[in-house]
Order: C-alpha cells, then structure tokens, then sequence
C-alpha cells in the first residue's frame, strides 16, 4: 500500500519542521505549507489523506481553509490552535474539522491522532454515507442497498467495480493511483499487474458515462490515476 500523505499548514516553520520529522519517521509524506493559499494549491494538486492546519494564518485563516476544502473533500481535518474558548472550538467542528489539538502541543500527542484518525477513516471507507447522490439524482451509489442507480436505473457491477466506484465518490477531487485502488478493491496479497485496475474502470466507464470518450464520473488524471469529478 502506498504512504498516506499529510499536508501541513502553518507560518512558524519550526512547528512544521518537527511536526513533518515525527510524521516522516512514522512513515507518512508530508507536504509543507507556510500560508492558506499555498495550502489549497497543495491540497488540490496533490489530494492529501489528512491535513494538520493552523488557524492563524498570515492571509486567509484556517477556519476559511477548512471552508473551501469541506466544500470539495471529506478528508480529515486536525486544527492547530491557541484559542481554547468553547466557541471557537465549537465553530470549527462546525465548519468541518475532525479534531483540535491546542498550542503548546506535543508532536507525539498529534502524530497520535493523526494515525487514530486515519484508521478511522480506513474503517468507515464504505460506511461514511449510506447513500451518495450527484447531478442531482443522475448517478447514485447506495451503500446499504450495495446498488448503483444511472438516472434512475439499476446498473448491474460487479463487487470490484461496486468498490472502486463507492470509493472515489466519497473522496471526490482525491487522485488515487492504481495501487491505492488495487488496495481498496482487490485482496491485499494482490501481486498482478496494476493494470487490472484500467479494465475495470474501462467496464465502469461503461455503465455510468453517458460519454466513454469525455467522461464525467471517472476521469483520467495522466501520469497517476484516476478521480472521481462527478459533481454534487
């Protein structure tokens, strides 16, 4: 399986010099940020699996960061942060984020909820919503139901093709690689080509584009995999 990749955001590099060292050596890549802007550059072209994100940012806050970024991916979300009144922490669980950790902190303290977290949603992967719905109704994918609807009609996947399409759908604007989704839909001692994984997106592609040649659900991202750019 592939490293999961954090993205760190905040202007005292020293924090994010020793947060990035204890998440290197517990495995991760780390992408670094030193402002909002940067951070939603990164965010967008390299899709991380969580992002660790300081509030008080030199020019737009974090809370404003976690705005734009739940608009678009349900990816973790742990704020860094001095406030410690209740409605602060409150509005920032209202606006999406999965955790607080306060200033001063202990790197170990975090790296530990960065992997808690991330085991969470390694286990939710298929539970997070019963039911997804994009384009208003034209495709739906029902998890309780184990059922993909095409404007209104059942389409009949396979359980690999069921798992890869449930899975880019819940992380709509995240590139997975052909290993992330061998690991996602296949068995983990999987040891073929990655290049199964094209064959069934082909078939997907198939079933729920209304054009193969310019897809909507499924695209290509060239050079490393595939997102899910269906829309809400």
């Amino acid at each position: 399986m592939s490293r999961q990749t954090v993205l760190i955001v905040d202007d005292e590099k020293g924090i994010v010099e020793v947060v990035r060292d204890y998440l290197l050596n517990a495995g991760f890549h780390v992408l670094e940020a030193y402002n909002g802007r940067d951070a939603l550059a990164l965010f967008d072209q390299m899709a991380p699996d969580l992002v660790v994100l300081d509030l008080m940012l030199p020019d737009i806050t974090g809370e404003e960061v976690c705005r734009v970024i739940r608009r678009k991916s349900r990816v973790p979300i742990i704020m860094l942060t001095a406030k410690v009144a209740e409605a602060d922490l409150l509005k920032g669980f209202n606006l999406g984020a999965d955790d607080y950790v306060t200033k001063p902190f202990s790197p170990r303290q975090l790296l530990a909820r960065v992997q808690a977290i991330l085991r969470r949603v390694s286990d939710e992967a298929y539970t997070l919503s019963d039911q997804l719905s994009f384009n208003h109704g034209d495709l739906v994918i029902d998890s309780l139901r184990h059922e993909v609807r095409k404007a209104g009609e059942t389409v009949a996947l396979t359980p690999i093709e069921f798992k890869i399409l449930a899975s880019m759908g819940k992380y709509p604007t995240k590139v997975f690689t052909r290993e992330e989704l061998i690991s996602l839909a296949l068995e983990d001692d999987y040891q073929g080509n990655d290049r199964v994984i094209d064959s069934h997106i082909k078939n997907i592609r198939q079933k729920i584009e209304d054009d193969t040649r310019d897809p909507r659900y499924i695209q290509t991202v060239h050079g490393v995999g595939y997102k899910f750019g269906g829309g809400s």
